[in-house]
């Protein structure tokens, strides 16, 4: 008898324990915050733009062929290192040096004629002066005084013409000679051969332009990178800011550089507006090669230990206020709604960036107003931003501390919990039963 009180006595224990403790789990589950909150800290904020671009030698001469002509002799090949007036290339002389001979010779013949006509001309002036004593003496008619002057200033006439055929020849004869010399093919530069477009016994055609024959680099320890900045980041970018890049090549390493120029020409791709920033870089180790593909960024601001927020609390709005917001838009839509056939027009002023584009030290500081969770309740408070990273946004000043529980989003339970039909934004949608 004595042992089923006992055992009664237990278990009545064990039962009224159990609701003792389901009821305090209860009470504590009311008294749970219904948010989701990330702590502000302190760290170091380094606001970048990215970017793409293409890496370059600083100086790269394209040598070609100022003559038409077969390819006779190649002396360079890719990546071989070239002296400027080295010989890289030379066509077939034989028809240049034929063309050089033929107008040597027609340069003799025009000299022939020349001296020809320097005696034309002496004959012409004996005779002229042999007739002007007759015809003082009247021993010889007027005529023949007319037909020896026009004789001379004929033959005067005729050494000025053989004089001017003589300077055509000789130019003939500069021209062939200098068609000659381009047939052979000499680099302007010191460098190293990055291209050769042509082989031996390939006919090259200089019609309306030379050629290609070669590419040379001048330097490749001093290259550079051309990259198509956005119209928009462009004023976040000047001469001489640092910036880091990668290539897939080395993608364990991020090499370093410098902008060098910002040019002022617009390059207008699917309508998009972008502008080229030249950034200079070293390259003593030569990893990096003509043509590679870098990932840029622009230091544009860096701020250490400085009090930080994440993005995701710029963006949080609770439920209370989100449906007022959204009734006050809709209202605002039907009070402005177009009537039908009305032209639509832009607002002044409208549109604004998003919290991820960042604000740099040459804008204007933000105001913006961010939840901190007190208690089971969210207190706004207002705070200024400035610079940001993608992820954290740094809090210049503001009513906000160190390890200040700031929100995020609402958690999971109160999104369950919520009775207003008010869905966590950061939660997705959940399927409704009986719909695809």
């Amino acid at each position: 008898m004595k042992f089923k009180k006992v055992v009664f006595t237990v278990i009545a224990l064990l039962l009224i324990g159990g609701a003792g403790f389901a009821y305090w789990r209860m009470g504590n589950s009311t008294k749970e915050s219904p948010y989701l909150t990330v702590p502000a800290s302190k760290g170091n904020v380094r606001q970048v733009v990215s970017s793409t671009g293409t890496l370059q030698a600083v100086v790269t001469v394209v040598v070609g062929s100022q003559v038409s002509g077969t390819i006779a002799k190649l002396s360079a090949d890719f990546n071989t290192k070239v002296t400027k007036g080295q010989v890289v290339a030379e066509l077939d002389q034989s028809k240049f040096a034929a063309r050089v001979e033929e107008t040597r010779a027609n340069l003799l013949a025009a000299q022939a004629s020349l001296t020809k006509s320097k005696v034309a001309v002496e004959d012409a002036a004996r005779t002229l002066a042999r007739t002007k004593e007759l015809m003082k003496r009247e021993l010889v008619p007027q005529g023949d005084l007319d037909a020896a002057q026009t004789a001379y200033d004929a033959a005067r006439a005729q050494l000025n013409v053989t004089q001017a055929q003589v300077g055509q020849s000789q130019a003939a004869v500069n021209q062939a000679s200098i068609d000659l010399g381009y047939t052979v093919i000499r680099s302007p530069v010191d460098g190293i051969v990055i291209s050769r477009s042509v082989d031996v016994g390939q006919t090259v055609a200089a019609s309306l332009q030379a050629p290609t024959l070669f590419s040379i680099a001048n330097d490749l320890t001093k290259m550079e990178v051309h990259t198509n900045v956005d119209e928009a980041d462009v004023g976040n970018i000047r001469e001489g800011q640092d910036v880091t890049f990668t290539v897939d090549a080395h993608p364990n390493r991020r090499f370093r550089g410098k902008v060098h120029q910002v040019r002022n020409a617009p390059q207008i791709i699917q309508n998009v507006v972008t502008y080229d920033a030249v950034v200079r870089i070293n390259n003593k180790e030569l990893l990096l090669k003509p043509g590679m593909t870098a990932n840029v960024q622009f230091l544009v601001s860096e701020k250490e230990d400085v009090l930080t927020i994440p993005n995701m609390a710029l963006r949080f709005k609770p439920p209370e206020e989100k449906n007022e917001a959204q009734d006050l838009l809709r209202q605002e839509q039907s009070r402005a709604a177009p009537r039908v056939g009305a032209r639509r027009t832009s607002r002044p002023g409208g549109g604004g960036g998003g919290v991820g584009g960042g604000v740099s030290e040459g804008r204007r500081v933000r105001e913006v107003k961010i939840y901190v969770a007190k208690g089971t309740k969210a207190q706004s408070v207002d705070v200024q931003i400035g610079i940001t990273d993608g992820s954290r946004t740094e809090v210049i000043s503001g009513a906000l501390n160190e390890n200040d529980p700031v929100i995020i989003g609402m958690s999971s339970s109160a999104g369950s919990q919520s009775q207003s039909g008010v869905a966590n934004p950061f939660q997705p949608a959940q399927p409704r039963i009986g719909f695809r």
